[in-house]
């Protein structure tokens, strides 16, 4: 299982996601935090940048948060 530690910058102009120097990551996403989208637009796309299934993929903590931990199972 890997964890990421993850701050989300909802409502940015692009989907992106980058690794930061300390090992964190900064995601940004064109999703609005409403109603849950931007928790599943960094699900998407954490899915497609890792290649997983958006089934293996969990947020941990931080789910109303711009700070996240993610779990990611691998197979």
């Amino acid at each position: 299982m890997r964890e990421l530690y993850i701050q989300v910058k909802p409502g940015s102009s692009r989907d992106q996601v980058e690794q930061l120097e300390d090992g964190t990551w900064m995601v940004r996403l064109k999703a609005k935090p409403v109603d849950g989208a931007a928790n599943n637009a960094l699900i998407e796309l954490l899915s497609r940048t890792f290649d997983v299934p958006k089934s293996h993929i969990s947020i941990a903590r931080g789910e109303t948060s711009r700070f996240k931990k993610v779990l990611i199972r691998e197979s």
